[in-house]
C-alpha cells in the first residue's frame, strides 16, 4: 500500500528555494520546499526528523491537509497509534476523499485493537478504491478478527476475482476455513497456494502446520523442510518440524531442531516449553527445569509450565519447591485430579499426613473424576494449539500457530521497495557522523584521506564511513540546523573553499535536503575538482534522490516493468556512475567508491561490472563484510551458487548473520 502513498509523496517537485529553518522558529518558510524536504525524510525512515518538518508547515499554514496526514503515517510508524489515528481523522475532516488517511487510520485502529473501527475505514477507502488489495486484504482480515466468517470469505472471493494472482489471499481462506472448523477446506486453499507459488516460504508454512493438525506428521516435515530451505525467520518452522519429528520418533532431529530455534530465538516461548517437555521425555530434568524456569520468567502465569515444573521438582528431590508449584497451580484449577494426587503423595513424603488426607479427600468428594492416577482427558490428540490453556493438556506439545500469513498487510512502514524481497543486497557507503551499533561487525571502514576531515573543528562528531545510517535524535537534528545557518563559505578557520561547501552538503544529507547538499557539493566542484569527498557524496544523494523519484512515478508510465515494481530509469544513474568513476580515477586505492559503483552497477543489472568492481573492493579491504555478502549475492543471482556460498561465509565470519539464512536457502538450488 505504500506504493500507492509513495506516488503522491512527490506530486510537487519544486526549485530549491529554502533556507533550512530550526524546528520551532517562526519564520517565513517555503511550504511546499519543506513537505518536499519532509517526505524525504519519511521515506528513509528517518521519523523524528520528518515530524519536525510537518510540525513546520503545520504552524505555518495549520488548514493544509497534507502535512496532518504524513505526520500521522510517521507517528504511526514510530509506534503511535493514537496520534496517528488523530492525525488521519483531521486529515479526513480536512478533506474526506483521503483515501490513504483512511487506510492509515484503519491500520491505526488494529493496532488498538479497534477492528470494528478500522472496518469502517477500510469500507470508506473502498467507496473510492473498490480494487485496492491491500485494503481487501486487512478489512478480510478484521472480518475474520470480529468472527464475521462469512464476511471475510466472500471479500477474499471478490479479492481473488479482482486479482486471481494474489496467493495470499487463497492462505486467508484458509484461515477462515480454519476458523469455521473445516480443516479438509483449509488444506485445499493453503496447497493451491503452495501450487501457485512454490518459493514463498509462508505457504508451505500454511499447509505444513494443518497438516500438524491432521496429525500428518511425515508429510508436515516435509513441508517444513522446504520453507526452511526458503524461509529466513525459521525459529517457528524449526518448532514444528520439531513437533513432527518428535511424533515420527525421531527425537533426535526433533531436539536439533529445537536448539535451532532457539539459537535464532532464544526467548521463544514455544520452543523452551516443548523443548522442557522433550528433555523431561529423556531424562534430561535439570536442563527441562531451566527451560521452563525461562518460559515462567517471561509468564508467571502459565499454569501448564509450572505444573510439568513441579513435577521435575518432585523428581529430583526438591519437594518443598514442588508443592509449592502444585499449590499454585491447584488454586487456580480446583478441580484439577491429578494435581491434587501430586501434591498428596508428596505430603505423605514429607510426613505431613493431614495434609494429604485433605487433599485426598477432596479426590473422593469430587463428583464426576475418578481418576486417582494420570488424567486422560483432553481428547486423544498428542498436541494444542498455543491458546489452549486446559491443565489437563499440560503434556502436549505446542504447535506454533502464529504465521506471517496472518498477518495485515501494512506496507505503510519502511522502504516498500524491498518488501516481499527476502535476499536483498547491503547497502552503500555513506558518509556521515552518526552509525547504528552492531554487535557482531567490528571491522571500521576506514580511509586515511577520510579519517584526516577529522570532527570539523569540534562542530561536529567524527566523520566516518558506514553502510548502517541511523536517524538523527531531536537535539542531532537541531546541532545541524543551526549549523547550517551559521557556516561562513569564506574559509575564516582556514579550511578550503571546497571542503567548507561539503561539510555544509553533509549537514543538508543530514536532514534529507536533498537538493541544497547537491547545490553545495556543485560550489564545492567549482572551488577544488580534485576533492574526491565531493563526487562520493553527490554520488550518494543522487543515488537516494533516483530512488524516491522513481518511488513517485505511476508503476504503468515505466517501460520494463514486470514484477509489480517501478522500471529503473537507467539514464537516471548516468551522473551517480560519473561521479564514482571520478572517485575512482582520484583515489584509485579507496574501495568504497569501487563497492558502491558495484551496487548501482547490481541494480542496472550490470552483474559483471559488479562483481569486477566488488572484488577490487575486497583487494582493497580483505575485511569488507558488506563486500563479499554482496559479492555472494551476485554470483548466486548469475548461478554461481559454490563461489556465491563462500563469498557468503565469510560475511557471515565477519558478521553478517544474515549470511548463513541465504546460505540454507541456496545449498540445495
Amino acid at each position: 500500500m505504500l506504493n500507492a502513498i509513495k506516488k503522491s509523496i512527490s506530486t510537487l517537485l519544486l526549485p530549491m528555494a529554502l533556507l533550512a529553518v530550526p524546528t520551532g522558529a517562526v519564520a517565513q518558510i517555503n511550504t511546499d520546499r519543506v513537505m518536499d524536504i519532509g517526505r524525504n525524510a519519511l521515506y528513509f525512515e528517518d521519523y523524528v526528523l520528518s515530524i519536525q518538518y510537518f510540525n513546520q508547515v503545520i504552524s505555518v499554514k495549520p488548514y493544509l491537509c497534507e502535512p496532518y496526514f504524513y505526520r500521522g503515517l510517521a507517528k504511526f510508524s514510530l509506534g503511535d497509534y493514537q496520534g496517528a489515528e488523530d492525525d488521519c481523522t483531521r486529515t479526513i475532516d480536512c478533506n474526506p476523499f483521503v483515501v490513504n488517511a483512511y487506510q492509515v487510520r484503519g491500520l491505526a485502529r488494529i493496532n488498538l485493537e479497534d477492528y470494528a473501527g478500522a472496518i469502517e475505514d477500510y469500507r470508506a477507502a473502498l467507496k473510492y478504491e473498490p480494487e485496492n488489495v491491500g485494503v481487501l486484504h486487512n478489512i478480510s482480515l478484521c472480518y475474520l478478527q470480529e468472527k464475521q466468517y462469512e464476511t471475510a470469505d466472500s471479500t477474499l472471493d471478490y479479492l481473488l476475482k479482482v486479482s486471481p494472482s494474489y496467493t495470499d489471499a487463497y492462505i486467508l481462506k484458509s484461515q477462515v476455513s480454519l476458523e469455521r472448523g473445516d480443516t479438509a477446506a483449509a488444506f485445499t486453499y493453503a496447497d493451491t497456494a503452495v501450487g501457485k507459488d512454490p518459493y514463498d516460504a509462508r505457504y508451505w508454512s500454511a499447509r505444513a502446520t494443518i497438516r500438524l493438525m491432521q496429525e500428518d506428521y511425515k508429510d508436515a516435515e516435509g513441508d517444513l523442510t522446504q520453507a526452511i530451505r526458503l524461509g529466513i525467520d525459521n525459529a517457528p518452522n524449526f518448532i514444528n518440524r520439531a513437533l513432527a519429528r518428535y511424533n515420527l520418533k525421531d527425537l533426535r532431529g526433533a531436539m536439533a531442531d529445537y536448539d535451532e530455534a532457539l539459537d535464532l530465538d532464544p526467548n521463544n516461548y514455544i520452543g523452551l516449553y516443548n523443548r522442557g517437555l522433550l528433555r523431561a521425555q529423556v531424562g534430561d530434568d535439570n536442563r527441562a527445569i531451566e527451560d521452563f524456569d525461562k518460559v515462567l520468567e517471561m509468564n508467571p502465569g502459565n499454569m501448564m509450565a509450572l505444573f510439568n515444573r513441579a513435577l521435575l521438582r518432585e523428581n529430583t528431590g526438591d519437594y518443598a519447591g514442588a508443592i509449592d508449584d502444585y499449590t499454585t497451580v491447584l488454586g487456580r484449577y480446583p478441580e484439577f485430579a491429578y494435581g491434587y494426587r501430586r501434591r498428596a503423595d508428596l505430603y505423605k513424603k514429607t510426613g505431613n499426613g493431614a495434609l494429604a488426607a485433605k487433599d485426598e479427600d477432596k479426590l473422593l468428594n469430587m463428583a464426576l473424576d475418578e481418576q486417582f492416577g494420570k488424567p486422560q482427558t483432553g481428547g486423544t490428540r498428542q498436541t494444542r494449539s498455543e491458546s489452549d490453556d486446559d491443565v489437563d493438556n499440560y503434556e502436549k506439545m505446542i504447535i506454533a500457530d502464529d504465521n506471517d500469513f496472518t498477518g495485515y498487510n501494512n506496507d505503510y512502514r519502511g522502504r516498500i521497495q524491498n518488501r516481499n524481497v527476502e535476499v536483498r543486497m547491503q547497502p552503500m557507503v555513506a558518509m556521515t557522523y552518526y552509525e547504528q551499533p552492531s554487535e557482531l561487525i567490528n571491522h571500521s571502514l576506514y580511509y586515511k584521506a577520510i579519517d584526516a576531515l577529522g570532527d570539523d573543528g569540534g562542530k561536529t562528531s567524527k566523520l566516518i564511513m558506514t553502510t548502517r545510517e541511523r536517524p538523527l535524535t531531536e537535539a542531532e537534528v537541531e546541532r545541524h540546523f543551526s549549523l547550517i545557518n551559521s557556516r561562513k563559505l569564506d574559509a575564516p578557520d582556514g579550511i578550503g573553499c571546497a571542503e567548507q561547501h561539503f561539510r555544509r552538503a553533509l549537514d543538508f544529507y543530514l536532514v534529507q535536503d536533498f537538493d541544497s547538499a547537491v547545490g553545495d557539493l556543485d560550489d564545492a566542484e567549482e572551488c577544488d575538482g580534485g576533492f574526491f569527498p565531493t563526487y562520493f557524496l553527490r554520488s550518494l544523494i543522487n543515488c537516494k534522490k533516483i530512488e524516491v523519484e522513481q518511488s513517485q512515478q505511476p508503476a504503468e508510465a515505466l517501460p520494463g516493468k514486470t514484477d509489480g515494481t517501478a522500471a529503473l530509469a537507467f539514464h537516471d544513474y548516468d551522473k551517480v556512475l560519473a561521479d564514482l568513476d571520478k572517485v575512482v580515477e582520484l583515489a584509485p586505492d579507496f574501495p568504497y567508491a569501487y563497492y558502491n559503483r558495484a551496487c548501482v552497477r547490481a541494480m542496472l543489472k550490470d552483474f559483471l561490472g559488479a562483481l569486477d568492481d566488488l572484488g577490487k573492493a575486497i583487494e582493497l579491504d580483505g575485511s569488507f563484510a558488506e563486500a563479499y555478502y554482496n559479492r555472494g549475492l551476485v554470483n548466486v543471482f548469475l548461478g554461481n551458487n559454490r563461489q556465491g556460498i563462500d563469498d557468503l561465509s565469510r560475511a557471515g565470519e565477519l558478521g553478517i548473520a544474515s549470511s548463513y539464512n541465504v546460505i540454507k536457502r541456496f545449498r540445495k538450488r
